[in-house]
């Protein structure tokens, strides 16, 4: 399941946080990067231990909080503090697929990693290239937003950063750890949410909205991992 959740950031908060990062401390992106990863991947990233990426982080994972669409869409139990890359002229990212766990730095708490995520920082004519391509079993996707507009998909998709040839892709990109393990279960109680909150700004009867959200609630129930 691939999800755009527009609007993540405001003008505001996208001014701020790039503000912030004019003052980063940027290094070369392969610092991070597993065996296979450092052979295709070519940008370049905030370390992790910097002051201005753990406020930079603190800034996105509060406005995930208060984003109703992201949490229907990855229903997160952990987020990996975000990271922060960019791709200037000639960089990119090829063919790779997200590790299945990951260990929070500084503690000994691992996230099983099942849902990945970009959040845009820059806009779409501030460069050319730069697409997120995404692989799944309907086929491949190229994924370019608005700044301050974030995409979720499944950690298990096989994905790349097509190089940028203009300009500069300034992103946030991070993990999930579900409370609902399988994507396909995770995308029908989407699915559900969405047509409930649909039907509620229609004005369905309160009945059948009942029905429909006990429903939902007894199918989490059933799948939620804590």
């Amino acid at each position: 399941m691939i999800v755009r959740v527009p609007s993540v950031l405001d003008t505001a908060q996208l001014a701020s946080l790039r503000a912030l990062l004019r003052t980063a401390p940027w290094e070369d992106g392969r610092a991070t990067a597993g065996h296979q990863s450092a052979l295709v991947k070519h940008n370049l990233q905030l370390p992790q231990s910097s002051a201005v990426a753990r406020q930079a982080s603190e800034a996105v994972v509060r406005a995930l909080e208060c984003n109703a669409l992201f949490i229907s869409a990855a229903l997160p139990r952990h987020v990996y503090p975000p990271l922060f890359n960019c791709y200037e002229a000639g960089m990119a990212f090829g063919d790779h697929v997200d590790n299945a766990v990951r260990q929070v730095p500084g503690t000994h708490h691992r996230l099983r990693i099942d849902v990945s995520a970009t959040l845009f920082l820059s806009a779409p004519a501030d460069y050319d290239g730069g697409e997120l391509v995404i692989e799944d079993t309907f086929g491949t996707h190229t994924v370019k937003l608005e700044a301050g507009d974030l995409v979720v998909y499944p950690a298990s998709s096989r994905h790349s950063v097509a190089p940028v040839t203009r300009g500069a892709r300034l992103a946030a990109f991070f993990w999930v750890q579900s409370m609902v393990r399988d994507d396909a279960d995770r995308g029908l109680l989407f699915e559900l949410d969405s047509t409930i909150q649909q039907l509620t700004a229609a004005g369905a009867g309160r009945e059948p909205l009942l029905r429909l959200t006990s429903c939902y609630h007894n199918l989490l129930r059933r799948w939620a991992l804590l």
